[in-house]
């Protein structure tokens, strides 16, 4: 059984009422009801599609039968799999984001993975560089000149999402809060461009300076606007070392 990446047009879905209704019975009550929670009806489209890929990943990955899986979140949040399952699956983990047009996932048999998707869009009322400033606490002074040395403000927003979800995509794998300073995660990108449909290993993260070798970063773009990032590392690490910052968060 191996790795697993997933991506569902979720913002292309348009169930009619039938539809909805059959696959909000396929979720758990209390997990229809946090859908039910979301202002907006792709919001809720959103999250109903991410459950969904969860519920399929387990049915078909470790065979559970959809009506007995049992799915539960951590104090923060983030969801794991309460069934009892045979040893040789203990370790499987996966994770799930959703933002823009998809839904994503990614399941490691082995591996700590967290998950993330951006697309880039412009920042509301604010200006480029008025966001900027509001969010310059989150990245470190080598990142932002990174982001600032694009040549126009779209591609310095759009790194600017491209660093973004890879900060979470760490945060998601190890299960760190919000409360978690950022500026203590720095990602060297490369390489600068991306292209559509492939799948690049080749950005390294320090924390607190320090390069982290046993963390790999898959990036891949889905299109123009969107960014994926998969962070991977070994099962023990991050949660060991640093296990008084644990907690979990899905997005």
């Amino acid at each position: 059984m191996g790795s697993v990446r997933w991506a569902f047009p979720c913002a292309a879905w348009r169930p009619c009422r039938e539809e909805w209704l059959l696959a909000a019975r396929l979720v758990q009550p209390e997990e229809k009801d946090r859908i039910g929670q979301f202002a907006f009806a792709r919001d809720a489209r959103a999250a109903l599609a991410g459950r969904l890929l969860i519920r399929k990943l387990i049915a078909e990955k470790l065979c559970i039968p959809w009506n007995e899986i049992h799915l539960q979140r951590t104090s923060k949040g983030k969801p794991f799999l309460a069934n009892n399952v045979l040893s040789i699956h203990s370790n499987y983990n996966f994770n799930v984001s959703h933002q823009g047009d998809y839904a994503v996932l990614a399941a490691e048999p082995e591996l700590q993975v967290g998950i993330d998707i951006m697309k880039t869009n412009l920042p509301g009322s604010s200006s480029i560089p008025n966001f900027f400033r509001i969010m310059k606490r989150q990245f470190t002074e080598t990142e932002w000149v990174v982001i600032k040395s694009m040549s126009n403000e779209w591609l310095q927003l759009d790194m600017f999402h491209r660093h973004w979800a890879l900060k979470e995509s760490f945060l998601k794998a190890v299960g760190v809060g919000i409360g978690f300073n950022l500026q203590r995660i720095e990602f060297n990108v490369s390489p600068l461009q991306l292209e559509i449909g492939k799948v690049y290993k080749d950005t390294k993260m320090l924390l607190d300076g320090d390069k982290e070798e046993e963390w790999i970063f898959e990036e891949s773009r889905l299109d123009d606007h969107h960014h994926v990032a998969v962070a991977l590392g070994k099962q023990e690490g991050f949660g060991q070392k640093h296990s008084d910052e644990r907690s979990g968060k899905e997005k």
